[in-house]
């Protein structure tokens, strides 16, 4: 009998996706169509959670989708992304056409992402990610008479679709070194040649001949997803799509999208292009420092808060991106509390707290923005004066997300750095890996120079004189902002479940 369990949260939420149209035209009801949403969200939630509390072993369908502790962990990730841009939502487009498609697409975006968490072949993880791009880019383009909604799509479609042709070219290069790797017998007749584990097979017995097909398609992979996730040099589009988009978008693009180009990565390199770490290492830690030093530079002459939290962004994923070649490192960790893992278990470990944390710390922040425009107040940082007097829940709010990003204690984005930049620390430790150490002084150095530009929004808001007439933002959009909010405190005070989560999550990628 087939087992559904692993594809049983999607299909749901797709399911609702494709309904939730049809039950805005019959209740004409913007709040009920979000409720549905809402409801298909709890139920896949619900069905990931309970996988997890029954501590079943992993399940798969089909032999492209499996349901595990990392695949659960970055579907509850996504899923919470999609809840709070889903209630905030509800106060943003109210006044909107079309609120239905809107919803649909919000969770067909969310779908995607699922299917990529789970995947276990290229072709799987590419459509979950062009289910999730084609979404986002209609989202994007939402409010058509927007000028700067439309370049943004367009910007946004014309990088995208660029960028999944370099990917698929990578792709297209793989399946062709495994599919000779079958044909030669290296594995058995009618093994999928695009599997991940397939392709660390043939990869292995490649590297042996110094295939040059082999470096060409590591580094369209490295190009094509490079684009979603934002890295330097691949970062152009994110600053224009996130200041165009609807704010709320611009969220789940921040927290969501980005997140799901990470988990390709980590599939593709972790298990796919393993056995040749030697030859990437190097060149994505470089691109690690490139991508944060770059993106906090720039933001720190940023006047529009929203591109200079999409430079944040930025910035964010070069610190992410540590993860990857800490991951490669089998040496065992000698780490107080931490007995019986590898460094590789720590490093991707704090790579995934880092996501997690992230997707709260920048969703929160993104949805302020968004709450504070539906009452008038701009983007820029210049129209934040005075904001503790006419929005002091918010502004108290942007303030933790703001310190949270920085890495201050004792809120959520300090416990995930802490964890992030001490992995390169101990992997200097070990023979031939002491160059990482500049890692952890590039991602220390780059949190420094950080908080000087979220130090001074908050000096805007608490310091800086404005307007004093108060102002109150829609009662759904402070609801995402609370579960943020609270998201970024607990998390903060209470780190330990989350990293023992993570730490499960990376021991079931790496195979431990």
């Amino acid at each position: 009998m087939t087992d559904y369990t692993a594809v049983l949260p999607i299909v749901i939420l797709a399911g609702i996706a494709v309904l939730i149209p049809g039950i805005r035209a019959l209740t004409k009801s913007d709040r009920m169509t979000a409720a549905a949403a809402l409801i298909g969200l709890g139920i896949s939630m619900l069905l990931v959670l309970q996988f997890l509390w029954d501590g079943t072993p992993p399940a798969t369908y089909a032999g492209v989708i499996q349901l595990n502790a990392f695949s659960a962990l970055f579907m509850l990730v996504f899923l919470s992304v999609g809840a709070y841009v889903v209630i905030a939502s509800a106060g943003f487009v109210k006044r909107e056409k079309h609120t239905g498609e809107y919803f649909g697409l919000v969770l067909l975006a969310i779908s995607g992402m699922m299917v990529v968490a789970g995947s276990l072949d290229l072709i799987t993880l590419f459509i979950g990610i062009e289910l999730t791009s084609l979404s986002s880019y209609a989202l994007v383009a939402f409010r058509k008479k927007d000028q700067r909604g439309a370049e943004a799509a367009t910007k946004y479609f014309i990088y995208g679709g660029l960028s999944s042709a370099i990917a698929l070219f990578g792709i297209s290069l793989l399946y062709g070194i495994t599919s000779a790797f079958v044909a030669s017998g290296g594995l058995p007749a009618g093994t999928n040649p695009l599997l991940f584990t397939s392709i660390g097979a043939a990869v292995s017995a490649a590297q042996v001949t110094a295939d040059p097909i082999l470096f060409l398609a590591t580094v369209m992979i490295i190009a094509g997803f490079g684009f979603k996730i934002a890295l330097v040099p691949f970062h152009m589009w994110a600053p224009d799509v996130y200041e165009g988009a609807p704010t709320t978008i611009t969220a789940m693009l921040a927290a969501g999208s980005k997140k799901m180009g990470f988990v390709a990565y980590f599939k593709i390199f972790l298990i796919g292009l393993l056995a040749i770490k030697a030859d990437w290492t190097v060149l994505i830690a470089v691109i690690a420092i490139l991508t944060m030093t770059l993106g906090n530079l720039i933001a720190v002459s940023q006047t529009n808060i929203k591109r200079m939290l999409a430079y944040s962004s930025i910035a964010q994923a070069g610190y992410i991106l540590i993860a990857l070649p800490l991951a490669t490192i089998n040496d065992p960790a000698t780490i107080a509390g931490f007995a019986g893992i590898t460094i590789g278990e720590y490093g991707l470990a704090g790579g995934i707290f880092q996501i997690v944390t992230h997707a709260f710390m920048k969703g929160g922040a993104f949805i302020i923005v968004a709450a504070l425009s539906t009452v008038a107040i701009g983007e820029t940082i210049a129209e934040y004066k005075g904001l503790s007097k006419r929005a002091p829940l918010m502004a108290f709010a942007m303030a933790v997300m703001l310190f949270s990003l920085a890495g201050i204690p004792p809120l959520a984005g300090f416990a995930s750095k802490f964890v992030l930049f001490s992995g390169p620390v101990y992997a200097s430790q070990t023979a031939g890996n002491e160059w990482m150490i500049w890692l952890a002084v590039a991602g220390i150095l780059n949190s420094a120079l950080s908080l000087y530009y979220y130090a001074r929004v908050v000096k805007y808001m608490y310091v800086e004189k404005g307007p004093t007439d108060k102002v109150k933002v829609p009662l759904s959009m402070a609801v995402g902002v609370a579960i943020c909010f609270l998201a970024v405190v607990i998390i903060g005070l209470y780190p330990q479940p989350v990293i023992d989560a993570c730490l499960s999550a990376a021991r079931a990628l790496l195979g431990a």
